[in-house]
């Protein structure tokens, strides 16, 4: 009896662990899901995971979206965010991506790719990218 109390106990704190170890967010859980590019040069950039980052996204078919909310490329020139998040489809047709780096001109953008190859793999991926200054 001793024994299957004692399996018990450890089973429970097994599944407790199994629960805080999965429990965290997944990369940038708000906005337009597509799927990004590779970038080996990439690094971490957990500040596109935060509550308050502007990402913008463009779909595979070219549409345009801060947040969830659809919108233009020209009307991004009127973001107030210093620094703003871009994810592109692979598929995006480039002139589209050009479009938004466009508006976003005199802001820091960072570009948000796919983890590189060689990151280190966790439960958690945090988002990647490279960061530029799109210059006036």
């Amino acid at each position: 009896m001793k024994s299957v109390i004692d399996a018990c106990l450890v089973g429970s704190i097994l599944l407790a662990a199994a629960g805080a170890l999965y429990s965290q967010k997944p990369a940038l859980t708000q906005g337009i899901s597509v799927d990004m590019p590779v970038a080996g040069h990439a690094v971490e950039m957990r500040a596109a995971d935060e509550q308050n980052a502007t990402v913008v996204a463009i779909t595979a078919a070219g549409k345009v979206f801060v947040g969830v909310e659809p919108t233009e490329p020209a009307a991004l020139s009127r973001l107030s965010e210093r620094t703003v998040y871009v994810k592109a489809d692979v598929q995006a047709p480039y002139p589209k991506v050009l479009a938004v780096l466009d508006a976003l001109r005199g802001k820091s953008v960072v570009l948000l790719s796919a983890p590189p190859e060689n990151a280190v793999r966790r439960g958690y991926a945090p988002p990647y990218g490279t960061k530029l200054i799109v210059s006036r």
